[in-house]
């Protein structure tokens, strides 16, 4: 079991691995969902929003429950709720994410992956816009007829790496008022940014509790699957403008 641990040390919540020589297992997946009016979608992220604030006040969720779990954390990104846990004969938790508002904050995420696979669907009002960014080119889907929308994507490089390192980042924009759903693999680079107050994700990580077995951890911890690819999370001024 020990080999197919991506963790070096499965309880650090902070551990960052060399970017030089990391590598992609696979490539993320994304499929435009829909578009909306700006009122509905406006309607809609904010209702999951505010379950995630509600949650972040709430003693109760922030309190480990009878399995030692907190529903409310706070993740790079934003604030957490997990809206369902795992438990034995159902490997998998849902999670709600508050984006941050990068622009707002003054610094992006970081470059990350995870030690298990994750589905997420990136949810957008009005005025805002997930920039998405991976090591490796996305596959998007793009059915006749169905498919509603190609979301932009382009390259730059990404920021902040080490002395004599260099790495292609690639971005798509999920844009306004709109549905995007992205298939995580196992141990493949992603992260998002948040430009704009109203954005939202909602998560499913199927191998939750697998994890906990596989990377040999002490106890379950959201944070404790994740992987960064650099040491502080880089300036605004890295995931906030957009090419012309």
């Amino acid at each position: 079991m020990s080999d197919l641990r991506i963790k070096i040390s499965a309880d650090d919540e902070n551990e960052v691995h060399d970017l030089a020589t990391f590598q992609d297992a696979n490539r993320n997946v994304v499929t435009p969902v829909a578009r909306f009016p700006p009122e509905v979608a406006l309607i809609i992220v904010q209702t999951f929003a505010r379950i995630v604030r509600t949650a972040k006040a709430s003693r109760v969720a922030t309190t480990p429950d009878a399995e030692g779990m907190v529903r409310a954390q706070t993740f790079e990104e934003g604030d957490v709720y997990m809206i369902e846990t795992p438990f034995e004969g159902f490997h998998a938790d849902r999670y709600i994410m508050d984006f941050y508002d990068a622009r707002e904050r003054g610094i992006c995420s970081r470059m990350h992956l995870h030690t298990g696979l994750r589905f997420v669907r990136m949810m957008t009002g009005p005025g805002t816009h997930i920039r998405v960014g991976s090591l490796s080119p996305f596959a998007v889907t793009a059915v006749p007829g169905i498919t509603p929308f190609a979301p932009k994507q382009f390259t730059d490089d990404l920021p902040d790496t080490p002395p004599g390192v260099q790495r292609t980042r690639y971005n798509l924009i999920v844009p306004p008022c709109s549905f995007v759903d992205m298939q995580i693999p196992r141990g493949v680079s992603h992260q998002f940014n948040a430009i704009g107050p109203h954005a939202v994700i909602d998560s499913v990580h199927p191998e939750e509790s697998i994890e906990v077995f596989r990377e040999q951890m002490s106890d379950f911890k959201m944070m404790a699957q994740t992987v960064f690819l650099a040491e502080d999370l880089p300036p605004a001024s890295s995931c906030v403008t957009l090419p012309d």
